[in-house]
């Protein structure tokens, strides 16, 4: 498991200036990004990334609402393996037939993916999990109507802003779940108070051991009232010294 940092974090910084904001990321540790609506941006992106020698195991676009194959070219351009739809809005996700048609056009999406050698997800907000189908979260409803292939990018902090325990549902979700975005804070919707891993209500390191089978943890703020540069250094931080705190006892007891 690695980590990477969801660009969508530095959207702002990115639009005065994509290379140097790009350089920063690289400074701070980060050797992986998350990109999100790349098809504009692919040419000046991928040079940053190279230059920078970052890489972009997944990446963020509308997979539903805009050309697949625009994003998929993209897409293989960046190195970029998985491409997750990031946002469906809440009225998507309270009857079970709005669900099932999301679904199969995923699961159609994932068929053109996979002709580019590329594998497709979604990525979920609260209302997934307000919303019940059938005794379950809209989002478990969901899941199972989705071909093997797919994947389930987790927000883990807004599952818990939906009202549900992060942990629970990545066990109810099982080996679906091949990225999470870690994120802390109040556990509310006022994204501004949103704070670096470790510093909220969020059981960071439980949630991180509950997805068995995570290919990469995306830091991400959605917005954040101090420095953000400071903020995403003080979650890789976090994560880096829990990490090897975890190797080092994991060696004595060898």
């Amino acid at each position: 498991m690695s980590y990477s940092l969801q660009l969508y974090t530095l959207r702002n910084a990115i639009q005065e200036d994509l290379p140097g904001t790009i350089r920063k990321v690289a400074e701070i540790g980060f050797t992986q990004v998350e990109p999100y609506n790349f098809v504009a941006t692919a040419k000046e992106l991928g040079a940053a990334l190279k230059e920078n020698g970052l890489t972009a195991p997944s990446g963020h676009a509308p997979l539903l609402s805009q050309d697949q194959d625009e994003i998929f070219a993209a897409a293989k351009e960046l190195g970029i393996s998985t491409v997750i739809d990031p946002f469906l809005p809440a009225e998507h996700w309270q009857k079970a037939e709005d669900i099932q048609a999301t679904a199969a056009k995923l699961n159609a999406a994932a068929k053109k993916g996979a002709e580019y050698g590329i594998r497709v997800g979604y990525h979920n907000h609260a209302w997934e999990l307000e919303s019940s189908i059938e005794g379950r979260t809209a989002l478990e409803y969901f899941a199972d109507l989705l071909d093997p292939e797919l994947v389930l990018e987790v927000d883990t902090y807004w599952v818990a802003v939906g009202g549900q325990d992060p942990v629970d549902i990545l066990t109810k979700l099982g080996d679906r779940v091949k990225f999470i975005h870690i994120k802390d804070g109040p556990l509310n919707t006022d994204t501004k108070a949103q704070q670096p891993a470790g510093q909220g209500k969020i059981a960071v390191w439980d949630v991180i051991g509950a997805a068995k089978s995570l290919e990469v943890g995306v830091v991400e703020f959605d917005d954040y009232s101090g420095d953000i540069f400071d903020g995403i250094a003080q979650s890789l931080a976090f994560l880096n010294a829990e990490a090897s705190e975890g190797a080092q006892s994991e060696g004595a007891r060898a």
